[in-house]
């Protein structure tokens, strides 16, 4: 049955590939989003947003907007939030606000206009360091690291000095929240998940691991790390890599995250769950820089290793999908080298700011990088 879904945010990367998906089903997409000019430099309707989708301009802590926006619909995608583990760092009040706050007044408002169902974005932020495995094969779950070890290497240790290797991290380790932005992620999962199921709603929560792909706000240094890094080459310059690029990422196609949500729309496995979305694949920072560099023509473009670490920062990080495949049904489906290409396609075609240096003078200055 075809349903009306609201999508906060929607203007956004993910928020239209979702919306594109839902219409692909059949459904009614409505977005709210702010347009803020890091997002959106002109503050105007995406041109790649659907002309279907019907957006209104407000923001999710405006209680009169998002009641508006809730008027006759089935369900909600929750998207809406400031993106960032540095700049939250030093943007706190903003960071929290939109966050939690917004999370809040969302809620406030579907107590009245209750929904079927919720979908929140979470974070692997969330986790902290991942989970890891010592020479002796057991796990640990709540590593904790310096900056640097004295030896000059970046990768935890155990008590006795020997290092951990990264290994999937389930759902279920506990969270070890790093960064402001981790503590939001943190808190608007536990406001959706308890508020949803106190007044008869349903919810599901998806810990996102690193999305990229076409559409991504290449002039927003804060964004996710592919785009920066092709805002970096676009303009001739290196990709700046902090600590040694050794450390592991899983990054997932924007097309397999939108599926999803889908899923978690409307599986009934999805209710009351929180669910790891990633690619299955992990590699290392450094890897993907170059590998970004010459599928976007510029292999003679190295990246940058800056031996320097940001707060809020984790070494490893990669998902166990075991539990979104069993439950949801999720199987990513993107190559990632083809990824890249069409990434750099969609990049070829757009203008861009540079603006990775005035962002990194930004964290120097407030002490958050060492």
């Amino acid at each position: 049955m075809a349903e009306t879904v609201l999508i906060t945010g929607g203007a956004g990367f993910v928020g239209r590939h979702v919306a594109k998906a839902l219409l692909n089903e059949g459904h009614r997409v409505r977005a709210i989003d702010s347009l803020i000019e890091q997002v959106h430099p002109d503050r105007s309707r995406p041109r790649e947003l659907d002309p279907e989708v019907e957006l209104l301009t407000g923001d999710i802590r405006d209680g009169e907007a998002v009641r508006r926006a809730l008027e006759g619909v089935d369900a909600v995608v929750h998207l809406a939030a400031e993106v960032g583990v540095g700049q939250s760092m030093y943007a706190v009040e903003r960071y929290v606000s939109v966050n939690e706050l917004g999370t809040a007044v969302l809620f406030q408002e579907l107590l009245e206009r209750p929904v079927r169902r919720v979908v929140i974005a979470s974070s692997m932020s969330i986790y902290g360091e991942g989970l890891y495995r010592d020479v002796e094969g057991r796990l640990h779950e709540d590593v904790v690291r310096g900056p640097r070890n004295a030896d000059g290497t970046w990768d935890p240790l155990d008590a006795e000095g020997r290092p951990l290797s990264p290994v999937p991290t389930p759902e279920t380790k506990r969270p070890a929240l790093k960064s402001v932005y981790a503590i939001n992620k943190f808190a608007q999962e536990r406001l959706t998940l308890t508020l949803a199921a106190q007044y008869g709603m349903e919810a599901s929560a998806l810990r996102l691991w690193n999305i990229y792909g076409p559409g991504q706000a290449l002039s927003n240094p804060y964004t996710g790390v592919l785009a920066i890094f092709a805002s970096r080459i676009m303009h001739g310059e290196q990709p700046m890599v902090f600590e040694d690029g050794r450390q592991r990422r899983d990054f997932v196609h924007v097309s397999d995250v939108a599926k999803a949500f889908l899923a978690a729309l409307y599986h009934p496995g999805a209710n009351g769950e929180t669910f790891n979305i990633g690619s299955g694949e992990d590699r290392s920072v450094e890897e993907v820089a170059r590998l970004q560099a010459a599928s976007m023509g510029r292999p003679d473009i190295e990246p940058q290793i800056t031996q320097q670490a940001r707060a809020g920062d984790i070494r490893h990080n990669i998902p166990d999908l075991a539990k979104a495949r069993d439950r949801l049904g999720y199987e990513p489906r993107q190559d990632f080298s083809e990824g890249l290409e069409q990434l750099a396609e969609w990049v070829a075609k757009q203008e861009s700011k540079d603006r990775v240096a005035e962002a990194r003078r930004e964290l120097e200055l407030r002490g958050l990088v060492a």
